[in-house]
């Protein structure tokens, strides 16, 4: 093992930590563990150089592939962030838990995001969308990714013998230990595909379509349905517009909105995240405390903008009150 580490261990970190900054589903932990026990097993002061070149080359790739999503958030704004959702298998939540996080800590998130499953692929371009400048963005990101490969490395090395028994056993299967990852990897990937097809199928609605929200926004109020904006703030910023007549809304804060909205009211219900899940999860909750006529909005307020209707900026936007504080929707 140390021969192979010693020959291109620093060049199977660059491209392993690469690729996964630039998304692509190949861990590299694993990697900065098995390197960093192979150096260890080699003991000396070289030992320490190499590791510290290792340390150096994840930084350069980590930072590398994560400049190229960071440029691309700054030029493409949320279409980067919906993209990146597309691709994950765990893109129905990705948004809305990296924005949370996002709008709690800032920048700062990218300290740490490396090591929250998801986070780090979509906080580097939301970062960028909301025109993080570049040196704040360089010294955070930079920070997390010296943290996260010296915690890789550092395990490596501390539990090197370990490391070292678990690869002697694994060439003790000859090819059937290849086998043995190749069915894990791939069970790993269907267990996640089918918790998000569960999900899908958990929520599945009836959606209202753009063209068919207009003429019921063009009715008498009281036939005019009510709009819930569930967009989290990081999204508002990135399209400070709305719907017009749309309230905000936090599906996490059901009382409220069941305290501001009429059960005889329909509902019309949009967020930002791909396949209206948020919006569906709500709609869902909504129709079990008794409203009769609650849709997601189908494409959200993509849809509606592409559709060419008009939009309101979000500073005249009413807010839900808090539960208690202001009335229903008449």
């Amino acid at each position: 093992m140390q021969g192979l580490i010693e020959q291109y261990g620093l060049a199977l970190v660059f491209a392993n930590v690469l690729a996964l900054s630039l998304g692509l589903p190949v861990p590299a932990m694993p990697t900065l563990v098995l390197v960093g026990a192979g150096y260890a097993l080699h003991g000396g002061s070289a030992a320490w150089s190499a590791a510290l070149a290792a340390l150096a080359v994840s930084v350069f790739a980590s930072v590398l592939g994560d400049l190229v999503w960071y440029l691309a958030g700054r030029r493409f704004g949320n279409r980067t962030l919906q993209s990146l959702c597309r691709l994950s298998l765990s893109r129905d939540t990705c948004m809305k838990k990296t924005e949370r996080f996002f709008g709690r800590w800032g920048v700062r998130v990218l300290a740490v995001a490396k090591f929250v499953p998801g986070l780090s692929m979509v906080s580097v371009p939301m970062a960028g969308a909301m025109q993080v400048r570049p040196g704040a963005f360089l010294r955070y990101d930079a920070f997390g990714a010296l943290l996260w490969a010296a915690v890789g490395l550092g395990l490596g090395a501390l539990f090197a013998d370990q490391v070292q028994d678990v690869l002697h056993f694994l060439s003790t299967l000859g090819s059937g230990a290849v086998l043995v990852v190749a069915l894990l990897l791939a069970g790993y990937v269907g267990w996640r595909w089918w918790r998000r097809h569960t999900l899908l199928r958990s929520l599945e609605t009836a959606r209202i379509a753009v063209e068919e929200l207009v003429p019921m926004l063009a009715a008498d109020e009281a036939m005019r349905p009510a709009v819930l904006d569930i967009r989290a703030q990081g999204f508002r910023d990135l399209q400070p517009y709305t719907i017009p007549g749309a309230v905000f809304a936090d599906e996490r804060e059901l009382a409220q909105i069941l305290a501001t909205v009429p059960r005889d009211r329909s509902v019309v219900i949009y967020c930002a995240c791909p396949d209206e899940v948020s919006a569906a999860w709500l709609a869902g909750r909504l129709r079990e405390r008794g409203y009769r006529d609650v849709r997601p909005l189908l494409g959200g307020l993509d849809a509606w903008r592409d559709a060419g209707h008009p939009v309101v900026s979000l500073v005249p936007l009413a807010a839900l009150a808090p539960t208690g504080e202001a009335g229903a929707l008449a």
